[in-house]
């Protein structure tokens, strides 16, 4: 009895001894939100808490990739020091070009000028149009994409690379491995890329007996293509078919709707220093690219987007101001959300919001409510019902909180996915991408965004939310808070375990 005693007591005083160094460790640096769950879970199950957050438990790379990314920031800084904050063509407002401003300290990257070919809608359109750009290429195709699979409705784009390659065009494409491999026939995919000649790398790959681990909560989600260095397309679509290759989808008839928008102009080159860096992440290759030019001897270093120091177009109708914000765990300053925040408060009149996702920490809930409770006609566009259980309890637990505020809760009709990502202020202001409103998006997941202004992009999201709105349902303030008992408790418990990063 005196040992198993004895044993209880060292057990006893080991848990006791991890509690007391979690609650001092886990909370540095991190959300409130965020330390509050992972000390309930380490208090509740010690062992396994322990192990889970020395996993996953920060929301940064470390090491090489961290180094690769304060590199390439410190190289563009440098590149574009010259550049001004906005084209000189257009006059911001104050508060804008304070984000402007603001963007730009935390990713290096300033507001340019990009010419507006469409925002599309329509999934097959926006993969027909893809292919035919790659089918224009004479020189090179980059494709950096999260989730990609071969199937009826990619079939053509993939066609298309492999003639590029045949047409001596250099092809590379980057996907997401956690991402993309859940989709029959992955490795054939894979296989059939290498068998075309078209040089391919999986982002955040976890082999682990190739020697390659990364942490498989880290994700690549960014969706962009840049052709020759002259035009090139993001947004929020994937390269699969939209029911996502599942027979459970088709039969439901559920589709994933997205936009992509295509781009010429000076804002391609930021696009491609984003591919650049992550291709390099990646493969350790240093590509020569169209917005990358090597100085002639004797010459001082040449800026790394020459394209901004020629003549520009004045903004207006197709020529937008824009800027591009990268984002993600290599970024340890937040840029996506610091700057959807900004721009949320300096909403007057409207602040409509798209975001299949809508996970939000504290600061941007504040904002958004904010704005509601300053008078400014909030609206909220989600999914009636999400693709995943847990995002659609998460989500919904938020949804009290936004009505007591006077939001306006719009809800695509089931079994339709809404995954556009973008919002707009006061009608003048657009942002568009990758990145949800959840807290993946704001610290583990690789996104990028576009700020625009002055132009038709703004325009085109307006047509576009609007046909969302005629789409869609408006949320019941009344009958919400009658929802069970059973319901509330689920969502509860999911926006607890989404706090966990």
């Amino acid at each position: 009895m005196n040992g198993v005693f004895v044993a209880t007591t060292v057990l006893i005083v080991i848990e006791y001894i991890i509690k007391i160094i979690a609650i001092g460790v886990v909370p540095e640096n991190r959300r409130p939100s965020s330390s509050m769950a992972w000390l309930l879970l380490i208090l509740f199950v010690p062992v396994v808490g322990v192990v889970f957050f020395v996993m996953i438990g920060s929301p940064y790379v470390t090491g090489r990739r961290a180094q690769i990314q304060a590199e390439a920031n410190e190289l563009l800084k440098t590149g574009v020091e010259c550049v001004p904050n906005a084209p000189e063509s257009v006059e911001l407002p104050s508060g804008l070009a304070g984000v402007v401003e603001l963007s730009r300290s935390l990713t290096a990257l300033p507001m340019v000028t990009g010419v507006n070919h469409g925002v599309v809608m329509d999934y097959q359109e926006s993969i027909d149009r893809m292919t035919r750009l790659v089918e224009s290429a004479t020189d090179y195709v980059h494709v950096e994409i999260y989730i990609m699979a071969r199937d009826a409705t990619t079939e053509g784009f993939f066609t298309a690379l492999e003639n590029a390659v045949k047409r001596g065009v250099t092809v590379r494409v980057l996907l997401d491995h956690i991402g993309s491999r859940k989709y029959p026939g992955f490795h054939q995919f894979l296989k059939d890329m290498t068998a075309a000649g078209i040089s391919w790398y999986l982002m955040m790959p976890f082999l682990p007996l190739q020697g390659k681990v990364r942490r498989i909560d880290l994700r690549n989600h960014r969706k962009l293509m840049v052709v020759d260095g002259r035009v090139a397309v993001m947004g929020s679509q994937n390269m699969i078919e939209a029911p996502y290759e599942s027979a459970k989808n088709q039969q439901l008839g559920r589709c994933w709707n997205d936009i992509t928008v295509e781009l010429t102009g000076e804002i391609v080159s930021s696009l491609e220093a984003v591919f650049v860096v992550d291709w390099y992440t990646e493969s350790g290759e240093v590509l020569d690219m169209h917005a990358y030019r090597a100085p002639d001897d004797g010459e001082p270093i040449e800026r790394l987007l020459p394209a901004v120091h020629g003549p520009q177009r004045p903004v207006g109708g197709e020529v937008n101001a824009v800027q591009l914000i990268p984002s993600g765990p290599g970024f340890r300053t937040g840029p996506n959300l610091r700057v959807f925040n900004s721009l949320m408060y300096l909403a007057t009149r409207r602040l409509a919001i798209v975001s299949p996702y809508f996970v939000p920490d504290e600061s941007l809930l504040a904002a958004i409510t904010t704005a509601a409770f300053r008078g400014v006609a909030v609206e909220l566009y989600v999914s009636e019902v999400a693709d995943q259980f847990a995002v659609d309890r998460a989500q919904s637990s938020y949804y009290q909180a936004l009505l007591d505020a006077g939001v306006t809760i719009y809800r695509y009709p089931a079994p339709q996915v809404l995954h556009t990502k973008c919002f707009l202020i006061d009608d003048e202001i657009a942002i568009l991408g990758s990145s949800n409103m959840d807290m993946r998006s704001f610290g583990l997941d690789y996104e990028i965004s576009l700020l625009a202004y002055g132009g038709d992009i703004v325009d085109d999201l307006r047509e576009i939310i609007a046909a969302y709105a005629a789409a869609s349902s408006v949320l019941d303030a009344e009958q919400w808070p009658k929802r069970s008992l059973r319901r509330r408790y689920a969502e509860s418990v999911m926006r607890l375990t989404s706090a966990l990063q």
